[in-house]
């Protein structure tokens, strides 16, 4: 891959600075928004700041809830497509080990060898795989259920979030969102392991 690239281009495709640059931007939009937006709307009016470190902190205490919610949705898709992006950066921009007596390829080839397999290209598929999970499964589904539930609230005459009992229906939409909510924790939390755990090969290839 890349082959047909000069020297210097390929150079600065494998420069450690710019996979570094990947992978602290990768990071840093997790630990800003660790859990997902649905999980942040489950606890809207609990009191509870630990839905998120930075960004999800600020708007649940600025915002009212539908405003909150609004925000968060638009926030969602850009959040995940971000973390499906930057793993995909990382695993082109690889930089192989060049200590001697070690010296392995740089890019998708050094992702790809069978001695990288666990160090390097499981983390970056995890990452891979929980984001793009999230963008195109759990987050479209998600919004989906709120969408049926904001139409029950009308029919109802009554808030999802308020003190049961609720309709049928409505009890039906609120578990669903509480098993969508609760899939998209789990995929946020093995990506970020999966991260931290990159991170730990990478600073081993940059020492």
């Amino acid at each position: 891959m890349f082959s047909g690239l000069s020297p210097r281009y390929l150079t600065v495709l494998y420069h450690p600075s710019l996979n570094k640059a990947s992978y602290g931007t990768l990071l840093g939009t997790q630990f800003f928004q660790v859990i997902p937006p649905e999980q942040q709307l489950k606890l809207k009016g609990t009191n509870n700041s630990t839905q998120s470190f930075v960004g999800g902190i600020v708007a649940y205490k600025a915002l009212p809830r539908p405003q909150f919610a609004s925000l968060q949705q638009a926030i969602f898709p850009i959040y995940f497509s971000i973390q499906t992006a930057l793993p995909v950066v990382l695993a082109l921009t690889y930089p192989g080990e060049r200590s001697p007596p070690r010296s392995t390829r740089s890019g998708l080839a050094g992702v790809l060898d069978a001695e990288n397999r666990w160090q390097v290209f499981v983390p970056i598929l995890t990452i891979l795989s929980t984001s793009l999970a999230n963008l195109a499964v759990i987050g479209p589904a998600t919004t989906k259920i709120m969408r049926e539930r904001k139409h029950q609230e009308t029919r109802d005459g009554k808030k999802s979030y308020d003190s049961p009992p609720h309709s049928r229906e409505m009890t039906r939409l609120n578990k669903s969102f509480g098993q969508m909510h609760g899939a998209s924790t789990l995929l946020n939390m093995a990506g970020l392991i999966g991260t931290i755990f990159y991170g730990f090969t990478l600073a081993g290839r940059l020492h």
